[in-house]
């Protein structure tokens, strides 16, 4: 029997229109009344899953038909319709954009959208944004539109009337600075960082709770997908993988996580920012993260400092991606034009900058087919190193990130989704494949 749950896509005309705060307020307002909400991520994000996780209390996986495959994508989903009482996805940027984008997920699983349109600095022209965004697709389904920012009930009315289809208005909701998630250079704050997280959650909530969003929609049939067939050898069995897990470095997939125990590692969590030593293990995964907000405690830290380049020396398996790359080079120039030492095991410089340096869908073969991942930095690198490999964009198929290797070190740029190859993830971590 096919899996059913009520489930929405929560979409806008663009990115900034505030759609993790009301995604992430309405998995805490269902949850609240007592619905199990599993949300997922449009895209390759990781921090907005990490408030959408505080919002929902269970881990927030990502769906994307080209990184995580439609497969894979069906699979998930069919997982959590069979356990939830309603299904939540966030959209990435706009609707339309990408290629695919948010709305090619709904289109494949027949999902209504929701779109969230920030309407701060409109009034009429409201309506014909709604219109166009119903219109462009005929074939999505659209379940109505929310007003954000809303600065009055004179402003509301103007908006409401501007809609040329009554059943599309599921309400407004008015600024409301303390229900709003606070920014930085690669998207949202960090959840952790955050101390009011869970009264901004709860404020979220309230405010919908007056909306058409408070009841639950109509139910989705998903297709019934079976586990997946294609069994992962566990080719790491009776290995442990040490994994760099704090505020500099913070930037893991759930997904990951369960391949490499799926390949039979275990998982030993550490902190370069607190802990003295890598703890005893076969293999070393640095994930991306802020290096650079706590390049000062990175540094100052010289017993981690010196255990990374003992590691390094004794030739185990390293894998870091971007910010774990980044504190592997010998110094790191912040915005403000200050160097900080780091741990000297690659040579080169990484200069932080204002402008974002690199973004998109990539993928790189090392030798054991495609791995799919992406790249977002506002750093470049200068080093003597020569790329051993070059990931390919997925758009347009151009060279993408340099990926640099010293004997079982590998380190880039991107991101990589390790369900999209568990094989070459396997062999990365040291498995003879």
């Amino acid at each position: 029997m096919q899996p059913q749950c009520p489930a929405l896509l929560i979409a806008a005309p663009a990115s900034g229109s505030g759609k993790t705060t009301v995604t992430a307020g309405l998995a805490r307002l269902h949850r609240r009344q007592g619905r199990k909400v599993r949300v997922f991520k449009v895209g390759p994000d990781f921090l907005d899953p990490l408030i959408l996780q505080r919002a929902s209390d269970h881990p927030v996986y990502n769906l994307d038909l080209w990184m995580v495959g439609e497969r894979d994508c069906a699979e998930l989903l069919s997982q959590a319709a069979a356990d939830a009482d309603l299904i939540l996805i966030e959209a990435v940027m706009g609707l339309y954009d990408g290629e695919p984008s948010a709305a090619d997920i709904a289109r494949r699983f027949s999902i209504p959208v929701v779109s969230v349109i920030d309407a701060s600095a409109m009034a009429q022209t409201f309506g014909a944004l709604v219109c166009g965004l119903t219109q462009y697709d005929p074939s999505l389904m659209h379940h109505g539109v929310l007003a954000n920012r809303v600065a009055s009930a004179g402003h509301e009315g103007m908006l409401r009337s501007s809609v040329r289809s009554p059943s599309n208005w599921l309400g407004a909701l008015r600024f409301d600075a303390a229900a709003s998630l606070p920014e930085r250079h690669l998207g949202l704050v960090h959840a952790n960082e955050v101390q009011d997280l869970d009264a901004r959650l709860d404020r979220a909530a309230a405010m919908l709770t007056d909306t058409g969003l408070a009841t639950l929609p109509a139910p989705v049939v998903f297709p019934s997908i079976a586990e997946n067939e294609t069994t992962v050898p566990p080719l790491l069995t009776g290995k442990r993988i040490a994994i760099a897990r704090d505020a500099a470095f913070c930037f893991l997939y759930p997904a990951n996580m369960d391949c490499l125990r799926r390949l039979g590692a275990e998982l030993i969590f550490f902190s370069p920012l607190a802990d003295n030593e890598i703890p005893s293990s076969d293999a070393l995964y640095l994930p991306g993260g802020y290096p650079e907000l706590h390049a000062s405690r990175l540094s100052a830290n010289t017993s981690m400092w010196q255990s990374i380049q003992r590691w390094s020396n004794s030739r185990k398996p390293i894998f870091a991606e971007c910010g774990g790359m980044i504190a592997l080079f010998d110094s790191l120039v912040d915005v403000q034009d200050k160097r900080h030492a780091m741990w000297n095991v690659l040579p080169g410089i990484v200069r932080m900058q204002s402008r974002l340096a690199a973004l998109g869908m990539q993928s790189v073969d090392l030798g054991h087919g495609p791995l799919r991942g992406h790249t977002f930095h506002y750093s470049t690198v200068e080093t003597s190193l020569t790329p051993a490999f070059r990931a390919i964009r997925n758009r347009g198929g151009s060279e993408g990130e340099a990926v640099y290797r010293l004997d079982k070190l590998t380190a880039t740029y991107g991101h990589a989704y390790f369900p999209s190859n568990p094989i070459a993830v396997a062999a990365l971590f040291g498995a003879e494949v």
